[in-house]
Order: structure tokens, then C-alpha cells, then sequence
């Protein structure tokens, strides 16, 4: 096992230094781009005459500033930044102008050149933290944000992305949605889910350091999978957050059947401490219940503004005594007795005795007249 000193480090690296996958960038921005060998949305080339910034992206690793160097033509980017980011001394900016001077950086990509020494390179006086008084500067110049932000400062760094009023199309923790913040700007619809989000695993490069640290103290195919001799750091909740145009108008399933339907399945059963009907998937949802739905989080992979949903609540975590013979896993009801300190071991009271957190609800309500 890793040494204190290891771990201490690895601690502090972990959610701050995941480098994306160039196709898993592909993936995502092909539905912004409407590139038609990859069947792009109505959306159009969103990038047209751009000015893309990626503030959170190291130009040596990064994913990003390859994909968009390799793409500056074809996308009709006005200009590309990218800032190098050193937490112990200052650092540097590269920013291409043109398709030559694009070419010119690739080449240099794919040479191994040290980035900080081409003559797109400037100094920087900082370090090139995102909250830095010449980062925001850069960011007040741009029209596009594209990066794999700190998961660390996610409530910070998208704050400073809707205060600046900025387009963006970023990483972050699927569990962010939950945050006040963040679920305050779902509902305002100033921020929705990407299109490749739903119930994908995503594999991240991570510097040799944390890799090690994966190797020692982790379960590969749990937090991590081995590549070609490379330790890629794997993550389920991981997803794509933007307030670009995102065509879902497809992604919603159609309602197969009415509210009546499912209560003859036994199924909509309302909460005890909430006045609205619990749907267990997305794809059960009523097609005339026009009263408050709890739906799985999930729900929020499929929506976005063009879907006619008119009115999405509150992110809930009910608390409520459940039957025990109603929790699928028997380890689960164990669990909870040890936890709780209940009295009977064999199992056999109809009740838990103390509450157990249900999974998280969106609380949602339905326009029947636009439909789904």
C-alpha cells in the first residue's frame, strides 16, 4: 500500500486533475457542430466565428485544446485560448488566431514540442487559476467555454460562467445537480444536461502520480481500467453540463400508458410527506397525470428547454419507512437494522424501525397539452 504521504497526495489531486478523452470530447461536441459525417443536430455549427476558451485545461494533456487545434478549419473558430494551469508558480496562455497558426500548433502537439515555448505561448503573471484577474479578463473575450472544470470548485466555476453570461459546455459530477445552485439554474432554464450523459462510464487520463496511487489502494474496473499499459481513472457519474442549443426532442419516451392504466398495475404510489406520485423510470411517466410527479434524476439526461415540460420543482430525497419486504436486497435491510440498532436480527418485523433515505426525486409536473 501507498505511504501516508502518497495518499495525502493523491487526496488532493483526485477530483482536480481527470484529462478527458479526445473521443468522448468528439461524442459530445459532434451535437453542436452538426458535422454530417456524424449526423449533428438541427442545431447547426454552433462554434461558427467563435471565441473558445479553455480555462481549466492544461495544453500539454489536454484533450481540449487538441481537439479544437485539429478542428479550427473545419468549425470556423475565430480563435482558440487555452491557459496552463501550475498551482506553485506562474505560467503561460497559448491562443491561435488562425487555421495556419492552428496547423502550426498541432504539428507542435504531435512533435512533442514543449507548448509553453511556442511563439503562440505568452506569459502569464499568475498561475492560471480560473478566478485570476487576467483569467477572467481572457473570459470576458470569449464566446465559448470547453473545458473539464475542478469538480472541487464546480458551484464556483459555474457561477462565474453565468455571471459572465457565457456560453460553455463542461464536465462535472452527475451529483451536482443536486446542489441548490446548480438545480436553481435547471429550473430557471439556464442549464441543462449534454447529450451524452446518460448512464455512461468515463474514462480519464490522470497524471503517473495519481495512477499509482489507483494501482495501490483502488479495484481496477471499479475506479479504474488498464488501456494499453495506461491507468485510466474511471468514473460513473460523470456528465456533460452546457446552456447550448441541445436537440432531446428525441430522447423523451413516448407515454405508453394513462394515469389509470398504471394505478391498475399497482403502480404511482403517493408519498407519505409529499404531495406527489412516485414513478419509478422516466419511461413510465402517465400521459395525462398533470399533477406533481416524483421521476429518478435520470430524467434530467433526457430534458432540455425544447422539451415541453412546464414546470420541474425540486430535487428531493424522501425519507420514509419502507417495508422491509419491499427493499430488493436483503443486505440492504441488514444494513440498515445494524445502522439503526434495531432489535430483532432475524429480520421479521414488517417495518424498519428508523427511516432510510429513498434514492433522489426530481419533482416535475407535466404539460398535457404540449405532451412529451
Amino acid at each position: 500500500m501507498a505511504g501516508n504521504g502518497a495518499l495525502t497526495k493523491a487526496k488532493a489531486a483526485k477530483y482536480d486533475e481527470f484529462y478527458t478523452q479526445l473521443s468522448d470530447i468528439e461524442n459530445e461536441l459532434v451535437h453542436y457542430t452538426n458535422d454530417p459525417d456524424h449526423q449533428g443536430t438541427v442545431a447547426g455549427n454552433q462554434f461558427a466565428g467563435q471565441h473558445v476558451y479553455c480555462n481549466c485545461d492544461d495544453p500539454e494533456w489536454s484533450n481540449f485544446y487538441r481537439y479544437f487545434v485539429m478542428n479550427f478549419h473545419r468549425l470556423g473558430l475565430a480563435s482558440l485560448t487555452t491557459t496552463h494551469y501550475d498551482a506553485d508558480k506562474s505560467t503561460y496562455k497559448i491562443e491561435v488566431n488562425s487555421a495556419d497558426e492552428a496547423a502550426y500548433a498541432m504539428k507542435a502537439y504531435e512533435a512533442n514540442e514543449p507548448l509553453g515555448s511556442l511563439h503562440l505561448a505568452t506569459k502569464l503573471h499568475g498561475n492560471g487559476d480560473f478566478r485570476n484577474a487576467e483569467s477572467i479578463e481572457l473570459l470576458e473575450r470569449s464566446d465559448i467555454v470547453v473545458t473539464n472544470p475542478p469538480f472541487s470548485l464546480f458551484r464556483e466555476y459555474i457561477r462565474q460562467l453565468v455571471d459572465y453570461e457565457k456560453r460553455f459546455i463542461v464536465i462535472g459530477n452527475m451529483n451536482a445537480i443536486t446542489y441548490k445552485e446548480i438545480f436553481a439554474l435547471i429550473k430557471a432554464n439556464r442549464i441543462w444536461l449534454g447529450k451524452q450523459s446518460e448512464s455512461k462510464t468515463m474514462l480519464f487520463g490522470v497524471k503517473p502520480e495519481y495512477g499509482q496511487w489507483l494501482l495501490d489502494n483502488k479495484r481496477e474496473e471499479t475506479a479504474y481500467r488498464i488501456i494499453d499499459g495506461v491507468v485510466m481513472a474511471k468514473l460513473r457519474n460523470a456528465c456533460w453540463f452546457t446552456n447550448l442549443t441541445t436537440d432531446k426532442r428525441t430522447d423523451m419516451p413516448i407515454p405508453y400508458q394513462t394515469y389509470a392504466e398504471g394505478l391498475a398495475k399497482g403502480m404511482y404510489p403517493k408519498y407519505d410527506n409529499y404531495d406527489a406520485i412516485e414513478v419509478s423510470r422516466v419511461a413510465d411517466i402517465p400521459s395525462d397525470y398533470d399533477g406533481v410527479m416524483g421521476v429518478p434524476i435520470t430524467f434530467l439526461y433526457k430534458w432540455a428547454p425544447n422539451i415541453p415540460i412546464s414546470d420541474i420543482i425540486e430535487p428531493r430525497a424522501e425519507s420514509r419507512e419502507p417495508r422491509a419486504e419491499s427493499v430488493r436486497n436483503r443486505r440492504t435491510i441488514q444494513n440498515a437494522c445494524r445502522k439503526y440498532r434495531c432489535p430483532d436480527e432475524l429480520h421479521g418485523h414488517k417495518w424498519i424501525s428508523a427511516p432510510v433515505r429513498r434514492p433522489i426525486r426530481i419533482a416535475m409536473r407535466r404539460n398535457v397539452q404540449a405532451g412529451l
